[in-house]
């Protein structure tokens, strides 16, 4: 496809009101997504923690998701997980990977933390600001 094809399917996409669209003409296929894109480029793969939520049996935090795409709790399935509830991360490590669009992005720990629950399935498909994890600042 030529550079004016794919205007016109983003041009399509802004009428249209729609966030993804996908076109194919034979072999040739383009998939042209809106908000997913700022979304992936402004959260810079770490953690958003939402202070005004909270859990109604705990006190906890919520880690919420800075993009949209698919939840994975392991490296690969063969793997532990890289957290389970009750354990304590350190800034920097590693709580989970979101795939937005093939790609793999980090969710790092911002600060010490106690993981009180884990909100989501491996392999779930998560939305921008949805709650992650529960936590207690250590």
């Amino acid at each position: 496809m030529d550079l004016d094809e794919v205007r016109q399917i983003i041009r399509l996409l802004k009428e249209a009101g729609l966030t993804e669209i996908t076109v194919s003409d034979g072999e040739k296929r383009i998939t042209v997504c809106r908000d997913a894109l700022a979304r992936m480029s402004s959260a810079s793969s770490e953690l958003s923690v939402s202070s005004a939520q909270k859990q109604d049996e705990t006190d906890a935090d919520a880690i919420t998701a800075p993009l949209l795409g698919t939840f994975y709790s392991r490296p690969n399935p063969d793997e532990d997980p890289f957290v389970r509830e009750g354990d304590v991360v350190s800034a920097g490590d590693t709580l989970c990977i979101i795939d937005a669009m093939k790609v793999m992005n980090e969710i790092k720990a911002e600060f010490p933390a106690k993981i009180v629950k884990v909100l989501v399935e491996d392999g779930d498909p998560v939305q921008y600001g949805q709650p992650l994890f529960r936590f207690e600042r250590i």
